[in-house]
């Protein structure tokens, strides 16, 4: 087995090499950060070329060593795949490689590299054109493939690899979880022959609802990293392969086997894959995800010229509980008024009919007469009076069962012909256009009509596996889910500068693609709970905390130090009130009031920064002990500091050593009470006086 280098690159700090197994000119890739090339010793490591280009074509032959009903990976498809060329194509912004592959029959596929300059990742995906005499059936086609793992590594690395992925459930989002290569079997056999595969993935229309579409690979002898996030909104996965010393990950669109997805490519037709983000570092998982979910950046910068601030804004679901009226409405503006609000949202609940819960009848969207008797335009003109941008709740997507909408059947998607219905949901075929229209005049009409000018995009059940209307349920999923992401951009042409918020059940679609085009996210529906922070600072790891609308729900019950805590949440990401506004003593104001102050202080640390984290390992997030801290140094100069304590014993003071750029000056503190606080030796330390309280410093 010959192996030689036909192309080497560096985009920014990363160093990309493109390998030939010259026997069968077959091409495939390893990345590693530029400073650490010296380290490199992949001539002491026994692997496989492993194409860049991962396919399956119906009636090929499946993948060999044991990996036939694991994984496409490797298969025939694959295999057939020669390497015809490569092209770099760069300008001041923007560097391309392209990776021409062809296969006898008439089949070609380019491997597309994009680096934006200044950024640390770069994009991956694959384009597959038909130029055979027959339709080509695809039941397989990967976003990315990067071989290997470790480069640094001799041998297979024994015990110095993990594995890391971040879990999903309901109100539990970011879980990072770490196994080792061992641990899920993914050591080489003796023979280097049989294939070992973790294959994971998320099926339906809320593609963060058990894991991310993330993985990432860690060398802890020589502390580097690998890792790649999928910007897609249906059905996708990700494999961890190893048959060799070099270890795989491969990912995209969730195959036949694992996502019943099959697509057909007509004579002169191509299709291209999801984008995959991909970066290399050295250092730990944090700086790994910093570097990926940076790459989002450029698109919120690109977003509406308001939400550059920051704005605070409040939403009344957990005062009215899914009943918005004009007049609890107008008593929650009287009670918020000149407390710093730029925004205020209507939740659920402005179209329901008298005595049907709203989430069981959204869809028809007729603004409730007994809700709103002098119409939702006065409403919107007191939350514009009141000097706030208004917002509206839509499920776009969905139906509920008491909504007149809920039996067009002929508009609704189906599978194996019978119209798809959950208990709470049916959906919408986005692909059609009599939905289009409907949904244009209901969603796009309402808001042009009362002057909305912020919309929360709620998406509360899953299509599950897919649906009919193409060659395979998964294709005919693709496709909706494209249709919606379409509708999604469709808004933002007819009402320039709306400002969109993404939820779907809080936090189940937080991916790439829906995020670059929304200014912020639902970061969970842990609305009220303890673990609140333990969640948010999770998600750093996934999307910028600048998109992260984390709840402050204020209940007129609640201790000053519970109020505080709560409020010292929302400096993990963007601040979001709601709750009892109507009913709080001047105390308990006073508290929040100081909270937002301190907020819009730090809210540029927030906006352009990196994140720290300290604290002991979370067991239980339901029964939350020991604490937290976040160091996000921004790039103003400025730091900002925001500790939990949780339940459990705690020490008598919480020390954290500061990152060596990070500023040792105090500006300002933030809690209930007077934080003890002070900074000694490059350390921040705090005087541990009581289980669940919430502080924030800010640095200079």
């Amino acid at each position: 087995m010959s192996i030689k280098n036909i192309g080497e690159y560096q985009l920014g700090d990363m160093t990309l090499v493109f390998e030939e197994e010259t026997d069968y000119q077959r091409v495939g890739l390893y990345i590693y950060p530029t400073d650490m090339k010296d380290l490199v010793v992949t001539k002491d490591k026994f692997y496989r070329i492993n194409s860049l280009v991962q396919l399956q074509l119906a009636g090929d032959i499946l993948p060999n060593c044991y990996g036939n009903g694991s994984t496409m990976h490797n298969g025939e498809s694959s295999n057939l795949m020669v390497y015809e060329g490569q092209d770099l194509l760069e300008d001041d912004h923007m560097i391309k490689i392209v990776t021409h592959f062809k296969d006898a029959r008439g089949y070609r596929v380019d491997n597309i590299i994009s680096y934006c300059q200044g950024d640390l990742s770069f994009e991956m995906k694959n384009r597959f054109y038909n130029n055979s005499k027959k339709t080509a059936i695809l039941e397989m086609f990967g976003s990315f493939e990067l071989g290997t793992l470790s480069p640094f590594l001799k041998g297979d690395g024994e015990e110095e690899l993990l594995i890391h992925r971040l879990r999903s459930k309901w109100s539990h989002e970011g879980r990072l979880s770490t196994e080792s290569v061992e641990d899920l079997q993914l050591e080489p056999s003796w023979s280097n022959w049989s294939v070992g595969v973790e294959r994971f993935g998320q099926t339906g229309s809320m593609p963060v609802k058990k894991f991310f579409p993330f993985v990432a690979v860690e060398d802890k002898k020589n502390k580097a990293l690998w890792g790649v996030k999928l910007a897609h909104e249906a059905s996708w996965q990700m494999e961890i392969y190893r048959q060799d010393q070099g270890l795989h990950i491969c990912g995209g669109l969730a195959d036949y086997e694992f996502g019943h997805w099959r697509k057909n490519i007509e004579v002169g037709r191509e299709f291209e894959t999801p984008v995959a983000i991909i970066s290399t570092c050295k250092g730990d998982i944090d700086e790994l995800c910093y570097r990926l979910v940076e790459a989002d950046q450029k698109y919120v910068e690109a977003g509406p010229e308001c939400e550059q601030e920051l704005p605070v804004l409040f939403n009344e679901y957990c005062t009215t509980w899914g009943n918005p009226s004009e007049d609890n409405i107008s008593d929650i503006l009287t009670a918020i008024k000149d407390k710093g609000f730029s925004y205020f949202v209507i939740d659920c609940g402005w179209f329901k009919e008298k005595d049907v819960p709203w989430d069981i009848s959204m869809g028809d969207y007729n603004v409730s007469k007994e809700l709103f008797p002098s119409g939702l335009e006065k409403t919107v003109e007191k939350i514009h009076e009141f000097g706030m941008k208004a917002g509206i709740w839509f499920e776009i997507d969905n139906v509920g069962p008491r909504a007149k909408a809920f039996e067009e059947t002929d508009h609704l998607l189906k599978r194996n012909g019978n119209t798809i219905t959950t208990y709470g949901r049916r959906f919408w075929d986005m692909t059609d256009p009599w939905v289009e229209d409907y949904l244009s005049k209901k969603v796009i009409g309402t808001l042009k009509e009362y002057g909305f000018e912020y919309m929360k995009m709620d998406y509360n059940d899953t299509i599950g596996i897919g649906c009919d209307g193409s060659e395979s349920l998964g294709e005919g999923l693709r496709k909706n889910m494209d249709a919606s992401m379409e509708f999604i951009r469709k808004v933002k042409k007819e009402v320039p500068g709306i400002i969109l918020e993404n939820c779907a059940s809080g936090g189940h679609k937080l991916e790439p693609m829906m995020m670059r085009e929304c200014a912020m996210a639902s970061f969970s529906d842990a609305h009220e709970t303890e673990e609140i922070p333990y969640i948010a600072l999770n998600l750093h790891r996934a999307i910028l905390p600048r998109q992260s609308q984390i709840w402050a729900v204020i209940r007129k019950d609640d201790s000053l130090k519970r109020i505080g805590y709560s409020i010292a949440n929302t400096f993990l990401g963007r601040m979001c009130l709601s709750g009892d506004v109507t009913e709080l003593s001047k105390q308990q104001w006073d508290v929040i009031d100081r909270g937002i102050a301190f907020y819009k202080e730090a809210a540029q640390i927030i906006k352009n920064g990196r994140s720290y984290r300290f604290g002991p390992k979370i067991e239980s997030e339901r029964h939350i002990k020991g604490w937290q801290a976040l160091v996000r140094l921004g790039t103003n100069g400025q730091a900002l500091v925001v500790l939990h304590t949780f339940h459990g014993e705690l020490p008598k003071e919480i020390v954290i050593d500061l990152p060596e750029a990070c500023p040792k000056e105090i500006i300002r503190t933030y809690s209930d009470l007077d934080p003890k606080v002070r900074i000694e030796d490059g350390k921040f330390i705090y005087e541990t006086d009581e289980n669940m309280r919430g502080v924030g410093v800010l640095l200079g």
